[in-house]
Formats: C-alpha cells, structure tokens, sequence
C-alpha cells in the first residue's frame, strides 16, 4: 500500500531529495510548490497528500514556467519513491500550466512572489510553498475546473476566506478561463458554498 504524506513525511523526503542532489553533486534548484503539500506544510490544513505539485522555479527572484522536471531530479525522486513507498510520480508538474507567459504576471496573482514561503532543505533544495491567499485563488479555480464537491472546495472552505478574498479569486479565476460556460460553473459553485453574495458582483 503506497504511504500517504503528512507534514512530517512531506519534509523527510524534500531532505531525502536534497541528499540525493547534493550526493550527485547536482546544480541548485529553486521549485514554487502549491496544492495539498503546499496547505499541510504553511499549517493551513490537516491532512495527507499523495503527491507534490510543483507549478514552477525561481530564478532570480522571478518564478518562471518549469513544464518538466530537469531528468535527474526526475530519476532521484523516483528513487525517493521507491524507497519510502510513494507512488512513481510523488513528485510531479501538473499544475505547471497555470504559468502563462501571456498573461499578465504570467498568469499568477498580485503580489505572488512576495507571499511565498521559503524552506531551505539543503544546499541543493529550496521549496517555496504557496501562501493562503494564493491557495484560495488556485483552490477556487482548481474547484471549479474539476466540477461539483471535491477535496478543491472542501480545501476552500477549511480556508475560511472572507467574501472580499471570494470575490477576488473569483475575479482572478476568470482571468484564466475567461469562458461563459467558466463563468457559469464559477457561480454556481460560489452559491453552492454560500458565497451568493460574491457569485452576483461577477
């Protein structure tokens, strides 16, 4: 049975990750980590996971589209897996295509970067987890894109977020689907967590 990871596992295989790199004496690397990894290492949320998902790096203080892992960090986190049970791809860039370089601030919220938070794991890894505002942002579209109740909303919602913070997500969501058919799953859900208020201002 493959382990899940909670906020003690989560850190034990980022350091295992970094001793890996710095033991092949690989280049530094700076990875943007969101999602349930991201809620359960800020202590926003208490719960496991079953992956990391890295949306993208740093470089130069800029967080910049990272589509595939580098092939080594690919090959090492494989071995991480296997040696703490994990599944094959624990490690992995799905939400990586929120990064859109035809965007405004490449797609990502206002004020972003500044509200990343930093872990150093060695000298070869450096996680910044996404902050709780910006979780609300990535929850609320992640909620809608999916469809109906999922772990998105009820993550949402364990957020606590304020109208003012609803409204701004949901602003922000249709920034990246600016669709009808978006806009309408948009409000629907808004109702359906009792955000009626905030789905009649969009």
């Amino acid at each position: 049975m493959e382990k899940k990871i909670n906020n003690q596992v989560l850190h034990e295989s980022l350091t295992m990750l970094n001793e890996l790199l710095e033991r092949h004496d690989e280049h530094p690397c700076s990875l943007v980590v969101c999602g349930g990894s991201a809620l359960i290492a800020a202590g926003l949320v208490t719960r496991t996971t079953k992956d990391i998902d890295i949306l993208g790096q740093v470089v130069s203080g800029r967080v910049v589209p990272l589509n595939e892992l580098p092939e080594i960090i690919k090959e090492l986190s494989e071995a991480v897996a296997e040696e703490l049970n994990f599944p094959k791809n624990w490690f992995n860039t799905g939400p990586s295509s929120i990064i859109n370089v035809n965007l405004s601030n490449n797609g990502l919220p206002n004020g972003f970067e500044h509200r990343l938070i930093k872990r150093q794991y060695g000298s070869k890894l450096t996680i910044f987890f996404i902050g709780r505002i910006d979780q609300i942002f990535f929850k609320t579209y992640a909620a809608v894109d999916k469809g109906g109740p999922t772990y998105h909303s009820e993550d949402l919602l364990k957020l606590k977020p304020t109208p003012e913070e609803m409204l701004q997500a949901a602003q922000w969501s249709m920034s990246q689907d600016p669709s009808y058919h978006f806009k309408i799953s948009l409000v629907q859900m808004l109702e359906s967590l009792g955000f009626k208020d905030v789905a009649e201002q969009l």
